[in-house]
């Protein structure tokens, strides 16, 4: 019987920052294998565009100047996504680029699921609590809405010595 071309197909989550190109590194380094398929998944984000500090509830979506600037954000997204085919090619990797809109988390997990992957590998930006809290995590909701194992890569030397022993201290 012939071997399938790609054992498992894994789905890594990459937006540009140093948190997922650690997750990338990690992936590497612990759970690679020469017959995965690697999916990077990026979801551009174009708020920028249609909020300005003057008045971030009314902008003319219409107005040279978003326009401008949502231009200039989608030619970011697209090197991006060059430099993040460059980064498989490099890695001698197996696997695709996926560009989808909307919400990252819920993006990561739809892609996963269609793409029938065996786990999910993201960073983690280590907001704060408050921050969290207020606007949610890209990791959490993964954690919470895959079907399949995630794998959440906290960054090296993300806590210090001192983020350990504040947060454990003895009333």
């Amino acid at each position: 019987m012939a071997e399938a071309l790609h054992e498992r197909t894994v789905v890594v989550a990459m937006d540009g920052s140093h948190f997922a190109a650690y997750a990338f590194e990690w992936y590497m380094e612990n759970a690679h294998r020469k017959t995965d398929h690697v999916i990077f998944v990026h979801t551009p984000e174009f708020q920028s565009a249609f909020t300005t500090s003057s008045n971030p509830e009314f902008v003319d979506p219409t107005s040279n100047l978003v326009m401008d600037m949502y231009r200039a954000e989608e030619k970011k997204a697209r090197e991006l996504i060059q430099s993040l085919r460059q980064r498989l090619k490099d890695a001698g990797v197996s696997g695709k680029v996926r560009c989808e809109s909307g919400f990252p988390g819920h993006a990561i997990v739809k892609v996963a699921e269609e793409e029938k992957a065996a786990f999910i590998v993201t960073g983690c930006r280590g907001q704060g609590t408050v921050r969290r809290t207020l606007m949610g995590s890209v990791s959490d909701y993964i954690v919470h809405h895959s079907h399949v194992p995630v794998v959440v890569c906290r960054h090296k030397g993300h806590y210090t010595k001192h983020d350990f022993h504040s947060h454990h201290k003895k009333n």
